[in-house]
């Protein structure tokens, strides 16, 4: 009878040490601090310029395109579900009805994702419509995924590519007039953001990033190792958007009109990187790596390579 129970003891923890070893196989190896990239190359919702934004297929291409980090929306369902989603809504301009219409224009703000689950907001494809403003994207049928399937895609992909770890990007879409319509406050977005991140094991690889400094004060506050990006379009100045802040953060991501040399010197002064949004332009991504950024957002990766 000992000998009965110690085999199926020892057979149990084998099944328990198999299961461990296969829900952890995606994940990237951890560690308490890993650098950001010398020259960070991030594709913009993945890869916008080609392929439907803020989708798998988005993002596995810039995988493809040699991305070290994978820049992306993220937006709170109803049920508390994080998805990958730019804006509040079902967006007319590229998106259709689940039927694969037209949304009419009467309806244009009608579907708002955190009034919505996700097995609703799943239903709509965004990846159908022709989309002017980026001519080279490919057209097909695609969803908005969830942060965590995104992850597990990517990390999946990475493994079977051999590819090198990359970095997650995560944009919190919140602003004060949004709260409890859009999203919810701030402290309740994070605590589902980071949710996530941590059940799949990548909060060394995370940057998390707003205009909205509130939720950047929350994550500093609660998890002050996670990295942190403060997405800057205003002209107030690094001086005073930093007051604003109220701490120094990992990244300082301005538009990159805004880019000078001083900003460069005076970011690099105070031990943070700089790193502007969104360059599509070869030249222009050209004249600012020769100015010192520290990377640059685009959403055509593919010309990374010209780099």
């Amino acid at each position: 009878m000992c000998r009965i129970r110690s085999f199926f003891f020892a057979t149990l923890l084998l099944l328990i040490a198999c299961t461990t070893s296969s829900m952890s196989q995606n994940k990237p190896t951890q560690q308490s601090s890993v650098a950001l990239p010398a020259f960070d190359k991030e594709g913009h919702r993945g890869a916008r310029g080609l392929l439907p934004e803020n989708t798998v297929p988005a993002m596995l291409k810039a995988l493809d395109s040699g991305v070290t980090t994978l820049e992306m929306d993220a937006h709170i369902s109803q049920d508390g579900q994080v998805l990958l989603s730019h804006d509040p809504f079902i967006n007319p301009e590229h998106e259709l009805l689940p039927s694969g219409a037209e949304i009419p224009a009467a309806d244009a703000k009608k579907y708002v994702l955190y009034q919505m689950p996700y097995s609703q907001i799943r239903t709509f494809d965004v990846g159908s419509k022709y989309y002017s403003k980026f001519p080279e994207q490919q057209l097909m049928k695609a969803y908005k995924p969830l942060l965590s399937e995104v992850i597990d895609s990517a990390q999946a992909y990475i493994k079977e590519k051999g590819l090198a770890q990359v970095f997650y990007n995560i944009e919190t879409k919140s602003k004060p007039s949004g709260d409890g319509i859009y999203h919810p406050a701030p402290e309740e977005f994070i605590d589902k953001l980071v949710a996530v991140i941590d059940e799949k094991g990548i909060r060394p690889y995370v940057i998390i990033q707003s205009f909205d400094p509130r939720t950047l004060k929350v994550l500093h506050q609660k998890h002050p190792d996670i990295k942190t990006a403060l997405l800057v379009e205003n002209l107030k100045g690094l001086e005073k958007n930093l007051e604003q802040l109220g701490f120094t953060p990992t990244i300082y991501s301005p538009y990159f009109k805004l880019v000078t040399p001083s900003l460069i010197k005076a970011t690099h002064e105070q031990g943070m990187k700089l790193v502007p949004w969104t360059v599509n332009d070869l030249k222009e991504m050209q004249r600012l790596k020769q100015l010192g950024v520290d990377g640059i957002i685009s959403d055509y990766p593919n010309l990374f390579s010209q780099l």
